[in-house]
């Protein structure tokens, strides 16, 4: 099966509607990886086929169970799950935010070269990251912690009237860690996640101010 059957069966398995031109972008952004992965090291996935399943169809699994049009993808190292959700709903604004400058860097190009209007990248620390605007869906997949994630990005999920959401992806169901979530934030809800093509759990976690 080609990559592109791939990735097209695995977007009805998800049930995201996305045109053959997205497709293509997708297709692109994968070959961009692979292409500074050599030098930057941004993942440690060196399998093209791996990379589709574990990042690319990974990061579009949540896209149903998240709310635009204005995302932060918080830790977003190789735009994950940033990049793809930007490439399947051009009408999203996406944010990444990542400190480290050489993935920063990778960021920058990659917005550049698949022409990502609808995307900003901040390069520097989300502690350090107070916009005026605000988000709909705060994400991240590189937080192993809840604690650390809403510490570090709670002040980008509004107090009232807008809405907002911190979503975790996370791997199997956390329980220790949802003991201990700081009183200013509840958890609202746990989505059971299935990835095409990846035998282990994923969930996101949705968290709000209480």
């Amino acid at each position: 099966m080609s990559l592109m059957q791939l990735l097209s069966d695995g977007l009805g398995e998800i049930g995201i509607g996305v045109s053959d031109q997205e497709q293509t972008r997708l297709m692109q952004y994968l070959d961009l990886i692979k292409k500074w992965n050599q030098i930057y090291n941004l993942t440690a996935v060196r399998d093209t086929e791996t990379m589709m399943t574990r990042h690319l169809l990974d990061s579009l699994s949540v896209l149903p169970h998240i709310a635009g049009p204005s995302i932060v993808d918080i830790g977003s190292g190789a735009g994950l799950p940033g990049i793809p959700l930007a490439l399947a709903r051009s009408d999203w604004h996406v944010v990444l935010i990542e400190s480290n400058r050489k993935k920063a860097a990778f960021l920058q190009q990659a917005r550049i070269e698949l022409q990502l209007e609808n995307v900003e990248v901040i390069a520097e620390r989300v502690e350090d990251f107070h916009p005026k605007a605000n988000f709909n869906t705060v994400i991240s997949r590189a937080f192993s912690d809840l604690t650390d994630f809403i510490q570090a990005a709670g002040h980008l999920c509004t107090e009232e009237g807008f809405g907002g959401r911190l979503a975790a992806m996370k791997g199997v169901y956390p329980h220790e860690e949802l003991t201990q979530i700081p009183i200013n934030f509840v958890l609202e809800n746990i989505h059971s996640i299935t990835v095409p093509g990846l035998k282990a759990e994923r969930h996101l976690v949705m968290l709000r101010r209480a």
